[in-house]
């Protein structure tokens, strides 16, 4: 049997094809081999290595570096930069596993960045596609009640007015307004139902609305009305709709004297299909309507020569000064202005102090975003440092032909930047196929700004910046090896060499880790809140807005024809949603209540089916009834307000409102109106068949419904032929409470399962690369009698470790973080050690799924292959 033949070093010739042609490169390979065979005989075979390698160095240097061409200290040359993408691309194209695992987390990494980039961009361009963005401003007003400080954006209708004749040299325009709202429009028989609002004349400059058709001032006429473009085109098509005369509410007839350009998608006045002016809708209200009243919203525009600061301050006692005689005056009005650019992120008061709003989602999608990228650079640097060992030789040859530390560096870095392109188009192809899905959870309108220069310049300096986070430390740590110990064969990676990997490896599991159990918590919170009790039934029951005269002065009829048709168990009417009783009302007097204290209470009138229709719970005396004439001056109290006034014995109290005085006939338990977060304010029931604007049915339980929704539609265009019949399910009305929390946490799952996966992508290519080098090891322990098994918890266990270590960093800093987010909401969940135990077990499964798949591999590979060259 012959003996193998001694091969010169593979690295070597492998340099000669990486760095020259295939033709030139198997021809030199032929001749220096054939010179390798006849130097093991003259000087041996190490000598003869040794000499293999320097004939290869000299022959690569004049391709690698033209000396007439070239100069050291210019890294910028385009002949070089020119060798590097080449040599960068012949790599890739080699290592093609370990290229797919870098492009594919890197890709993922940065449209998860993008995505939340979009997004955020679109968050902080709310509003500002007004020309006037800087200067506008929405009036409103802090209150002093005995249970705190409130904030209202309501103010009563004479506030404009006084703004204008005594404050007037701070403002250049201001428009009171009332809040937007369905309406009835209709052009002869054609009828639609559009959300518009009744708006002064100042409203249309302040907007700076750009008009299609007519002018701004069109308003100006007090029975007109400017309608967007999509509402013109929906009554008239393609006709002039100007000095046309159409319907509004079945109330007023108008003309159109201005059609404006719809308003921008991401804006408050989104919906504004329609603007009327106020004076119409004036004309309408109670005579009795005064400052006590917060009816009503305010916006200005403040003099160019002025601030917000100095306007605000000037204002404040605005409404004060007016009602300084009257019971309003112990509530203490303070008047001050909110800026356009705050409306949308920074919406939220407590105890009449602005504490933020959507900005604090903002900041913690924008610190995700950050923090999946950089699990994406940890990838590249992992698998570029791992494969150190491969590369020393070639920056070896490098250094010894010539090339400085700075040329070697540049090398890595063109690598970095060719594999950040080519994820960063295939990134760019990703958000383009989700951004339909991720505008549907969040609840926006965002679009790829192509033709945007901003979008592009910001788009490769984000590329660059990746290409730099990714590419530095393998550039540094590589371009830092001795040629003389890497060609001798001397070098070795040493025993600590791969700790920054095992560190990177931490910090991606532990990112990753809290990512899981903050989505959970944050789910559990939600469900929490969903679940606590609300004191009504919401099962089968739909509401439907009161737009006709009729329905409220034939209501008792109404309802006998809907209970007839056997589907409809019961009917009542409100003043306001019972998921949202938004009406407060003061001047309350009863026995042992504090003099001149500054109460308030939200007031629900109803009619006396309401308190059967949603199954309320009766702690003491009875529900209304229409056995009981006396029951129109009755109240029926929640807990809340017994304990607000201080009761003991509630039943039969007599309580005065204004003038009038009414008996407590029950008490009830506490019913969820209003935020489901909050303590249950203090509720006052009332009876009332004038001031009605809801109608509620309860749907019989036995019946589909679809067929009871269809025979309610029929009665109702009896009722009301005019207007459109429109429903919401109670119960969808109330889930939609917790829609912004939800939006929030299917987002972060989202972007949770990629940061997992990003992480289990680069656990998946270390392994790989980790089995590669320990080929001969599990070669010669399997000779030595160890089973898959054994090798498989050997293989395993480095990887399980460091996961373990991310759990320990990882669940203590979750659990403080989320313990202070928890605490925000008065009614919080508490969180569940259960979270942690599953995401615990669920980051070591992934993990030994992940590395498994590898280490069985590489267990069930037959000795004999890895041991071969032995």
């Amino acid at each position: 049997m012959n003996p193998r033949p001694i091969e010169p070093p593979r690295w070597a010739t492998h340099l000669l094809h990486l760095f020259l042609p295939d033709h030139r490169a198997e021809e030199l390979e032929g001749d220096l081999n054939e010179l390798f065979q006849q130097r093991i005989h003259e000087v041996g075979v190490a000598q003869a290595r040794w000499r293999y390698v320097r004939d290869v160095a000299s022959l690569l240097r004049p391709s690698l570096i033209k000396r007439e061409q070239y100069d050291y200290h210019r890294p910028t040359n385009t002949t070089m930069l020119r060798n590097y993408f080449k040599v960068a691309f012949r790599n890739l194209t080699k290592y093609k596993g370990y290229s797919a695992i870098n492009i594919a987390g890197l890709a993922t990494g940065m449209a998860v960045a993008l995505l939340i980039g979009l997004w955020v961009w679109n968050e902080f361009a709310y509003n500002k596609g007004y020309a006037n963005y800087d200067r506008i401003a929405l009036v409103m007003q802090n209150q002093t009640f005995d249970d705190g400080v409130k904030t209202w954006t309501g103010q009563a209708m004479q506030l404009g007015p006084e703004l204008k004749s005594s404050y007037g040299s701070h403002f250049k325009y201001v428009a009171t307004a009332e809040y937007p709202g369905n309406h009835l429009l209709m052009l002869g028989t054609k009828k639609i139902t559009s959300i518009g609002n009744f708006m002064e004349p100042d409203i249309t400059e302040m907007l700076a609305l750009k008009m299609l058709k007519g002018t701004r001032s069109g308003l100006t006429d007090p029975s007109s009305i400017l309608l967007s473009e999509t509402t013109a085109k929906s009554l008239f098509g393609d006709t002039d709709p100007l000095n046309k005369t159409i319907t509004l509410d079945k109330k007023w007839a108008v003309k159109v004297t201005g059609v404006y350009a719809d308003l921008p998608a991401n804006s408050t006045f989104q919906e504004l299909t329609f603007i009327a002016p106020f004076a119409l809708k004036k004309k309408d209200l109670p005579e009795w309507l005064g400052w006590g009243n917060s009816w009503f919203q305010t916006f200005v525009q403040i003099a160019d020569n002025t601030t917000m600061e100095t306007v605000s301050v000037a204002i404040k006692d605005a409404k004060l000064n007016k009602v300084k005689n009257s019971d309003d005056a112990r509530f203490k009005p303070v008047v001050f202005l909110l800026p356009m650019s705050r409306w949308h992120l920074y919406s939220e008061f407590k105890e009449g102090i602005n504490v933020g709003g959507q900005i604090q989602y903002v900041r913690l999608f924008s610190l995700i975003g950050f923090f999946v990228l950089l699990l994406a650079c940890i990838n590249f640097m992992n698998l570029s440092t791992a494969r150190s060992e491969k590369r020393a030789r070639e920056v070896g040859v490098r250094k010894a032909i010539g090339s400085v530390r700075q040329q070697i560096m540049l090398q890595f870095f063109s690598e970095s930047l060719l594999i950040v392109c080519i994820s960063f188009v295939l990134a760019l192809l990703f958000v383009v196929l989700c951004l339909p899905a991720f505008n549907a959870v969040a609840n926006r309108h965002i679009a790829m700004p192509w033709s945007n220069p901003l979008f592009w310049i910001v788009a490769i300096g984000f590329s660059l910046f990746t290409s730099f986070i990714a590419g530095s430390y393998p550039a540094i740590y590589l371009s830092s090896f001795q040629p003389v110990k890497v060609l001798k064969g001397t070098f070795r990676v040493g025993r600590f060499a791969a700790l920054p990997r095992k560190v990177l490896v931490v910090i991606q599991f532990t990112v990753s880790i809290t990512l899981i159990i903050g989505t959970l918590i944050v789910f559990q919170q939600i469900e929490f809140a969903k679940n606590r009790p609300v004191g009504y039934s919401r099962a089968n029951l739909v509401s439907i807005p009161i737009r006709s005269d009729a329905l409220i002065t034939r209501f008792a009829t109404f309802r006998d024809e809907l209970l007839n048709t056997g589907v409809i168990e019961e009917v009542a009417a409100t003043d306001s949603p019972v998921t949202n009783t938004g009406v407060t009302n003061s001047g309350f007097d009863w026995r042992g209540k504090i003099p001149n204290s500054a109460d308030e209470f939200v007031t629900l009138r109803v009619t006396h089916e309401f308190g059967k229709m949603v199954n309320w719970q009766i702690k003491e005396g009875r529900d209304f009834s229409k056995e009981f004439t006396t029951d129109s001056t009755g109240f029926v109290l929640n807990e809340a307000a017994v304990a607000y006034m201080g009761l003991k014995k509630p039943i039969g109290e007599i309580v005065k409102w204004g003038d009038q005085s009414f008996k407590v006939i029950g008490v009830v338990k506490n019913l969820i109106t209003q935020s489901p977060y909050d303590p249950v304010r203090q509720t006052i029931f009332v009876i009332n068949y004038k001031r009605l604007n809801l109608i509620t049915f309860k749907i019989n339980p036995t019946k589909s419904a679809s067929e009871a929704l269809a025979k309610v539609e029929t009665i109702y265009k009896r009722y009301d032929p005019d207007n459109s019949f429109d429903y919401k399910f109670v119960d969808q009305e109330y889930a939609k409470k917790f829609g912004e929390e939800e939006r929030i946490g299917k987002l972060a799952s989202f972007f949770a399962i990629l940061a997992i996966f990003i992480s289990c992508l680069g656990l998946f290519g270390l392994a790989s690369f980790v089995m590669e080098q320990r080929t001969k090891e599990i070669g010669i322990r399997k000779v030595m009698g160890a089973s898959v098994s054994n090798l498989w918890q050997l293989l395993s266990k480095d990887f399980v470790l460091l996961v373990i270590i991310s759990l320990f960093i990882a669940i203590p800093a979750t659990w403080y973080y989320m313990q202070n987010w928890v605490q925000q909401y008065t009614y919080h969940t508490e969180i569940s050690w259960w979270i942690f135990a599953l995401s615990g077990f669920g980051a070591l499964l992934i993990t030994l799924l992940t590395v498994s798949f590898q280490s069985v591999k590489a267990a069930l590979m037959n000795p004999i292959k890895s041991l071969r060259s032995e």
